[in-house]
């Protein structure tokens, strides 16, 4: 089985940057993992795709050689299951709130004796090599999503969980639930309660000996969760860089010319 480049980052010391793909379109993915991110993940929770836009997105980045994750929609075997199988080396779960949660997670990425995944590697074996069943167990990822108040006060039992690679944080969910609503959702937060429970976060799963990662808004700031002890940041995502180049180039054009273009209502092609 090709090996898990991020568990050779880690081991080298060296944080991961993540890239996400909330855009069903394999031209999309490709150009994505031709720009230099470490590891790609796929968002079938939130992202406009499915599975029959994850397979072919997944066809489509494995020439750059880049780590394949996805972020499935729940915590349900039969969609974790079959991610693996299309080719993730790596799955986020959102909404893991307990330490029972966590363990369902893990047994669904892993094979018997460690969990019970059930075997059928459509696509995986022939992307990752004839071997894949007696080294996947050792080679996913398993992220379980903190992004709850019920997360967080379970934080440690989740963290101690067999089989568990890591802990991703959603700040958005997170710091809706622990704000009580008070706080609108959104990433790189300042307030010294969430930057509190960011910390304590990533100290805890150095206590357990597993992974922290981190969604952002900005460099800057994955720099400074890297600071922290994050080993994993992702910056934005896909339709979010689409927009902000778009708005960029509207910008700049206007400025320069002084406005609007006189042919903008007129319906001229």
């Amino acid at each position: 089985m090709i090996a898990n480049g991020l568990k050779t980052l880690w081991a080298a010391g060296k944080p991961v940057l993540n890239g996400w793909c909330s855009i069903g379109n394999a031209f999309t993915a490709e150009i994505m993992a031709a720009q230099g991110f470490d590891s790609v993940t796929v968002d079938m929770q939130h992202g406009a795709l499915d599975y029959t836009s994850l397979l072919p997105m997944f066809q489509a980045m494995r020439a750059s050689g880049v780590v394949l994750m996805a972020r499935v929609p729940w915590n349900e075997p039969g969609i974790v299951m079959k991610a693996l199988d299309a080719g993730a080396y790596g799955i986020i779960c959102p909404m893991v709130n307990s330490a029972e949660d966590a363990a369902r997670f893990v047994s669904y990425v892993r094979y018997p004796p460690r969990g019970q995944r059930s075997y059928g590697p459509t696509r995986v074996v022939f992307a990752a090599g004839a071997d894949y069943a007696a080294e996947a167990n050792d080679n996913v990822l398993a992220f379980a999503m903190i992004e709850t108040a019920d997360g967080m006060a379970n934080l440690a039992a989740i963290a101690a969980t067999p089989g568990l690679d890591g802990i991703y944080v959603g700040p958005a969910d997170l710091t809706l639930s622990l704000s009580q609503g008070r706080l609108a959702p959104g990433f790189d937060r300042d307030e010294p309660q969430m930057v509190a429970a960011l910390q304590r976060i990533v100290a805890t799963c150095k206590a357990h000996g597993i992974h922290a990662a981190l969604h952002c808004g900005t460099p800057e700031y994955a720099a400074r969760a890297v600071g922290w002890g994050y080993d994993m940041v992702t910056i934005h995502n896909d339709s979010r860089y689409l927009a902000a180049a778009a708005a960029a180039v509207v910008s700049g054009f206007r400025a320069l010319t002084g406005g609007p273009s006189d042919t903008a209502d007129s319906g001229a092609y």
